[in-house]
């Protein structure tokens, strides 16, 4: 007798008669559509995973999965041509002497198993392996041993391959293409004497120079270095006509996603679009001239010019273009110039923005318009200066706002430099102007000492406002505060900018080495001495706000000493500090959005419009928005103009002071004042007015 429950698609079935046996079996009934069948791996339904064995003179299993596109996915490849397995065992105690019977019967095997081997990524893995085995056992490598690694590898990198190598290339571990090259830049280093050998692929130079060195190295690819000084060294290149289809595209920005996953990029937005060369050379070179002919011409965005970063990725490996600089494209043929020696090629990007005239513009127009901006605050402030600074509250006040515009006009100055020694070619009138690091470094520190200064007295305002606040009954003198706000708004940004040229000037990372002249961000991270200071700034400006704005709501009612022109002088910094640190911190944070999405066009015109415009958002918050400012403005300025036109005619005089009339009613009007007359102590008919503001 069987008794059977059905649940959720799941049946138990339990065996009761003879009572001395009972068994239970769960049948899974799944009602799912098969979408995959093959031969290979079988049904399946979305998501399910099959394992196969290997077919004959392959050894191993490889895995599927079943995608909603009705076909099945490798995702794991562990089928080895059987002859590759076995060299693979031999070569874990592979010894010097053995090398050149080994890699003639490995390049043997290669070629007699070619179309096996193109179409098994774990092949091509196993390969790579063995070679990389070579390359650590070697002593010397002879041209009969390096001529059969290059038709072992010549076979692994051509077009047939290129699949399997796009496998490979998923792995977030171990990267073969990397190996692969890593490899050859360790044998390489082994070679001895004169070598010329190539294969349909591979093209293999080795030779000593003096001074310098120029050669046509294939009819795609040539080399220039200039004068170094050095004698007898030799230099090793290798060009790979076709390792575009081995080395993954991906760069420094590129995300690893899941490589199980079905939406696996393979490779960026990015394409090789060049020979790969290696260059190895056992000395250092500060100037290396490339020339690249394209593979694709129809691809029209602009080139860069990297190396491959063995270190990048967890020493996974990426293109970077870390101290090489593109110089031109003339006729499909790229020209780039680097300061070391690795792999290079050319990585033409699909959503690297093209150069938008739009940033430009808002650049030098908003700069322009901030620099006014900033001689103007500093001409009102020197107008009302003796007027407005009796406490030592407002006298802080307008110290902080005076340093403040002076620093970012400074800084805008340095920008202004900047943009000259990036730009001047005069002293290499013949080709791209590249930046020369010493003036690069000069403008650089102080553009980074004073955007610092201008945040550092930002955070003046806010001690200011807090000491204010929070220490009511406390007194400080004019001479200690200035002592305390000269300290916090210089020194501290000094030690920040000495720290950082010392930490990374030694090895050239203090600035960037290609397309800008600022602080280093791919090598050292030397931005982040900006970045971290600046936004602390605001998050701490913030806080003193919420602090502040806390204690006045909780004192309003009771008795309250301090005086008008000092109450006045803290609404005035309040509201300066809550309206700048918002937008400074906006801005910055833009800043950050640059860093984060570098292709991000609306980003980087929006961190344009906003940085370019500080001064003048210093100008009116800071000062414009201060009623006492505009009242002594309104009072000197027609003093000032009638002064002036008493040389003039008097209906000339009259005319120019009933303009003045019209200006000063428009802004009564916006202010109300209580006017009073001041005695006149020279006599004269005039009159002068004060202004005072409710």
């Amino acid at each position: 007798m069987q008794s059977c429950s059905h649940s959720n698609k799941q049946f138990t079935c339990k065996v009761t008669e003879p009572e001395a046996f009972q068994a239970t079996t769960t049948l899974n009934i799944f009602t799912d559509p098969i979408v995959c069948n093959n031969t290979e791996y079988g049904t399946g339904r979305m998501g399910d995973k099959a394992t196969t064995m290997c077919a004959e003179g392959l050894k191993g299993y490889k895995s599927a999965v079943c995608l909603e596109s009705t076909v099945w996915k490798l995702v794991e490849d562990f089928c080895i041509v059987t002859k590759i397995n076995e060299l693979l065992i031999d070569s874990v105690d592979l010894k010097e002497e053995e090398i050149q019977t080994f890699t003639t019967n490995l390049s043997k095997a290669v070629k007699e198993e070619e179309q096996e081997i193109t179409k098994s990524s774990a092949t091509i893995s196993a390969i790579v392996n063995i070679l990389h085995i070579i390359a650590s056992v070697s002593v010397d490598v002879s041209d009969g041993v390096m001529q059969n690694i290059l038709n072992t590898v010549d076979v692994i990198i051509g077009d047939d391959a290129k699949d399997s190598w796009d496998f490979l290339n998923t792995n977030q571990i171990q990267n073969s293409s990397s190996e692969l090259l890593g490899s050859f830049e360790t044998i390489s280093d082994k070679i001895n004497g004169n070598v010329a050998l190539h294969t349909r692929r591979i093209k293999l130079y080795r030779t000593k120079f003096n001074n310098s060195f120029s050669k046509e190295l294939t009819s795609n690819v040539s080399i220039n270095i200039p004068d170094t000084g050095l004698n007898d060294i030799y230099i090793t290149t290798i060009v790979f006509s076709t390792l575009h289809n081995v080395m993954p595209s991906r760069n420094s920005s590129f995300e690893f996603t899941d490589s199980n996953s079905t939406s696996n990029k393979t490779k960026p937005d990015n394409t090789i679009n060049a020979a790969v060369l290696l260059v190895k050379l056992n000395e250092t070179i500060q100037n290396i001239t490339l020339s690249y002919q394209k593979l694709n011409t129809t691809l029209e965005l602009d080139p860069q010019c990297v190396f491959w970063n063995f270190k990048l990725f967890d020493k996974v490996g990426a293109w970077d273009d870390e101290g090489c600089e593109f110089v031109s494209d003339i006729n499909y043929t790229v020209i780039c110039t680097c300061n070391h020696l690795t792999s290079f090629s050319i990585l033409m990007s699909t959503d690297i923005p093209e150069s938008i005239l739009l940033l430009d513009v808002i650049t030098y127009i908003g700069v322009g318009i901030s620099m006014v901006s900033l001689l103007i605050c500093l001409i009102i402030e020197g107008i009302v200066w003796r007027a407005l600074t009796i406490n030592s509250t407002a006298f802080m006040r307008h110290v902080a706002i005076v340093n403040t515009a002076l620093s970012l006009l400074i800084a805008d100055i340095c920008f202004i430099i900047w943009a000259s020694i990036a730009n001047n070619p005069k002293d290499n009138p013949n080709k791209d102007y590249i930046v020369p690091i010493g003036r690069c470094s000069a403008a650089t520190f102080f553009m980074h000492f004073f955007y610092l200064a201008m945040f550092f007295w930002m955070f003046v305002s806010s001690l200011l406002l807090l000491y204010r606040t929070v220490m009511v009954f406390s007194q400080m003198s004019k001479w200690t505060m200035l002592t305390i706000g000269l300290t916090v708004g210089y020194v501290c940004p000094l030690i920040i900018a000495v720290t950082t040229v010392a930490a990374t000037a030694p090895d050239n990372g203090y600035v960037r080495q290609d397309q800008v002249c600022w602080l280093n961000w791919m090598k050292t991270k030397a931005l982040l001495a900006l970045v971290i200071p600046a936004l602390t700034i605001v998050v701490f400006n913030i806080l003193v706000i919420i602090v502040v704005l806390y204690k006045m709501l909780t004192r309003r009612g009771s008795g309250n000493t301090v005086q008008a022109d000092e109450k006045h002088a803290l609404a005035v910094i309040l509201r300066c500090v809550a309206i700048l640190t918002p937008l400074f911190g906006l801005t910055w944070s833009l800043g950050i959005g640059t860093m984060v999405e570098p292709k991000n066009k609306r980003i980087h015109i929006a961190f344009a419009f906003f940085n370019s415009l500080q001064g003048f958002f210093i100008l009116v918050f800071g000062t414009l928005f201060d009623s006492k400012i505009r009242s002594l403005v309104l009072q000197r300025v027609p003093a000032l103009v009638s002064a002036s036109n008493r040389t003039k005619s008097t209906s000339a005089g009259i005319s120019s002071l009933r303009g003045l009339n019209i200006i000063c009613r428009f802004w009564r009007r916006r202010n109300v004042y209580h006017v009073s007359p001041v005695p006149n102590s020279s006599g004269n008919t005039e009159s002068s007015m004060l202004f005072t503001n409710i």
